[in-house]
This record gives C-alpha cells, sequence and structure tokens, in this order.
C-alpha cells in the first residue's frame, strides 16, 4: 500500500510522516530527497548555476537559501516552474526506485505539493496534514522564517481547505502530537483493515 501525505506548510507532515514510521511503514519524503539527492547531481548544480549564478558557492553546494530567494518572491512563478521542472522528475524517479525495491512495503511519501502536481493517482490514498493558518506561521517563525517569507512560500500552494477537499483523509494537527498520534493509529487501523 501507498500513502501520499502532504499538507501546509508547518501544518505536521513530518510528524505524521515520523508516526507512520513508528508503526512500520517506509518513509520517502520528497524535500530530503531534493536536499540530499537531486541538488547534488552534476547536472542539476550545473544548470542551477547557469541560471542562477550566487546559488551555487565555491565547492559545487546549491545554496538552498539563494534558490529560494529567487522562487519564492512576487512575480518570480516562471523561475520556481522551471526548478520544479528540474527537480520533479528525479524525485519521482526516486520514488520509484525506493518502491520497486520494497514492492511489499507500506509506504508513505511525504509529497508537499501532491495535489498541486497531480500525483495523486500515484498512490493508493491520500492523506492531508491539515492546521489553523495561526498554527502554521508559529510553526513557521519557530523554523525561523518571517512572517512575510511564510506567507510567500504558503501563497505557492494549493489552499489547505483544497488539499482537505481532493484528500481521501485528514488528520487535523492543531491539537498535541498525542492527539495527532491517536489520528495516524485510528487511519492505519482503518488501512490495515482494507488490506
Amino acid at each position: 500500500m501507498t500513502l501520499g501525505l502532504t499538507g501546509g506548510m508547518g501544518c505536521g507532515k513530518s510528524t505524521a510522516a515520523r508516526l507512520f514510521a513508528e508503526l512500520g511503514w517506509r518513509v520517502f519524503d520528497a524535500d530530503q530527497v531534493v536536499r540530499d539527492e537531486v541538488l547534488r547531481e552534476p547536472e542539476v548544480v550545473a544548470a542551477i548555476r547557469a541560471r542562477w549564478p550566487e546559488a551555487v558557492d565555491g565547492t559545487g553546494n546549491v545554496r538552498r537559501e539563494a534558490v529560494a530567494a529567487r522562487v519564492f518572491v512576487a512575480g518570480s512563478e516562471s523561475e520556481l516552474h522551471w526548478l520544479e521542472e528540474l527537480t520533479h522528475p528525479r524525485v519521482l524517479a526516486c520514488w520509484r526506485e525506493a518502491v520497486a525495491a520494497e514492492p511489499g512495503a507500506r509506504w508513505v511519501a511525504e509529497v508537499p505539493l501532491l495535489f498541486e502536481r497531480n500525483l495523486e493517482k500515484c498512490f493508493d490514498f491520500t492523506v492531508c496534514v491539515a492546521a489553523s493558518s495561526p498554527s502554521q506561521l508559529a510553526r513557521l517563525a519557530g523554523r525561523g522564517l518571517s512572517y512575510a517569507s511564510a506567507e510567500a512560500r504558503i501563497s505557492r500552494q494549493l489552499p489547505l481547505a483544497k488539499k482537505n477537499e481532493l484528500a481521501d483523509f485528514v488528520l487535523s494537527n492543531d491539537g498535541t502530537p498525542d492527539a495527532l498520534r491517536v489520528q495516524v493509529v485510528r487511519l492505519d487501523a482503518r488501512l490495515a483493515a482494507r488490506c
């Protein structure tokens, strides 16, 4: 079984993914794959250096904060689109490779732009982790993002209400970590009953 796990920034996708992992699910984190694999590929580094020279340091490492400064500002929709066209096919290939290596496992893939990129058909079920706007912004501030930066990034995603509507299951994360854990355990049991 494969789950596509999505939600807004600061809603708790990674926390939910860790809870699924505790229940025996294998986790694929699309953002981590971008950071640890895709942005280290020589072709990707070369393409980014050619487009945004300041986004690659002297040792050939992509400076993610410089990339973010290019793609998460007003009027930069074409820059974000270019970056996604460069990285997303590579992430999808990594996902397919991971599942092929362990086809009998239960997989949960944390994919922030799951619905934005029409990837829901890649999964048996989709799950959205939702939180109120004040909770989201507080969590993002805790990560060091300014209000303006957080708002700019959130505005680039499908509205959370729409993600909730499109998802097969919704986990509410305005409460405690234990409250989220209870929801994940219940969902795990429901999914096990469908196998």
